[in-house]
């Protein structure tokens, strides 16, 4: 990306995933803008969970005077890979950011009923529907930006005795800036019981703990290709991962 504004509108589209959610340091525009990208990644690992191998996930923004709306996928090399589709209507101004998030997977089970959900898009059935849906609110402090996560709608994972869990996430980020790269330190945490993160979570516990660095790499002399590294371990269920990706 060449411009400051075009790193923003990326953050947009792609903090749908997994940060997945409007840049909370985005000034409100006066003229609409618009992005799209893609990633390649090596890995696709959200909020400590691995959800798929090497992906391509592709993204597109627009935002005007602080809201904006965004579309994010992921498709899998391998044919079997889930495919995703989220959707992002959010609102930020100075470091307040807020959004809701339509998460669509082609195909999975319903966590209440056990039962596959419908791989039909506009597909809503309380008990068979692929759709979560996720509410954020958060603050970029500057040197710590906090964020809070929770689904409210559709196939949200389940407490032991069978109701909605009303699944959340707590995320803290740490930028740094060092080595002439751009680095983060993540932090993430599940707050209480559900199925929908780790398999089965049955309290508080830390789901993430991520480091990352991003360096733009110069092809030509008008061109630099993005380029980022991941290390992820989640404590929870004592998986690591270290991924690679490019963005486009």
């Amino acid at each position: 990306m060449k411009t400051t504004m075009n790193k923003k509108l990326k953050v947009i589209a792609l903090a749908i995933l997994a940060t997945l959610v409007p840049s909370s340091g985005m000034m409100a525009q006066d003229k609409l803008e618009a992005f799209v990208g893609a990633d390649l990644v090596s890995g696709y690992i959200w909020r400590g969970q691995h959800l798929g191998d090497v992906s391509i996930q592709p993204s597109l923004a627009v935002s005007y005077k602080g809201f904006s709306l965004g579309a994010w996928g992921s498709v899998g090399i391998e044919s079997s890979d889930t495919k995703e589709l989220d959707l992002t209507l959010g609102y930020s101004t100075g470091g307040f950011s807020f959004s809701v998030t339509d998460y669509w997977f082609n195909k999975g089970d319903n966590f209440k009923t056990g039962m596959p959900t419908s791989e039909e898009y506009f597909h809503y059935g309380t008990y068979s529907t692929a759709h979560v849906f996720e509410a954020q609110i958060g603050y970029d402090f500057g040197p710590l930006v906090v964020n809070w996560y929770t689904n409210f709608a559709g196939n949200d994972g389940i407490k032991k005795n069978g109701k909605r869990a009303y699944s959340s996430y707590l995320a803290v980020s740490v930028p740094l800036t060092f080595g002439g790269l751009e680095w983060n330190v993540d932090l993430g945490m599940i707050p209480w019981e559900t199925t929908f993160y780790n398999g089965y979570t049955s309290g508080f516990c830390v789901s993430d703990v991520s480091l990352s660095a991003t360096k733009d790499i110069k092809v030509t002399s008008s061109f630099t290709l993005p380029a980022f590294a991941k290390v992820t371990v989640n404590p929870r269920t004592e998986g690591a991962y270290f991924t690679f990706g490019l963005s486009f």
